[in-house]
């Protein structure tokens, strides 16, 4: 597990892949937190936060299954893992 420090943003990224459960997808995560927070925030930041909340050991990630909408591409569902629930927990 890489560094283990959780910025606010990164937090706040754990709390959109809790509240979207099953459905955390990056366009999903990107539009609870602009959603919860009113702030304008770029998909790039989003994706970027997951990769490293993913090496700190907070997510894991699976390939969805592929949709017409998406022109047949997959998506990548995050969800949380006990380090990541317990690091919410911690900071709650």
């Amino acid at each position: 597990m890489k560094g283990s420090s959780l910025g606010e943003f990164e937090e706040l990224v754990l709390l959109a892949v809790g509240i979207l459960f099953e459905d955390a997808y990056g366009l999903a995560i990107l539009d609870e937190l602009q959603n919860q927070t009113g702030r304008d925030i770029m998909i790039s930041s989003v994706h970027k936060s997951l990769v490293r909340l993913e090496e700190k050991g907070y997510l894991k990630s699976r390939m969805g299954g592929a949709t017409s909408t998406r022109g047949g591409r997959e998506k990548r569902l995050y969800s949380l893992t006990q380090a990541g629930t317990r690091v919410l927990s911690e900071k709650r």
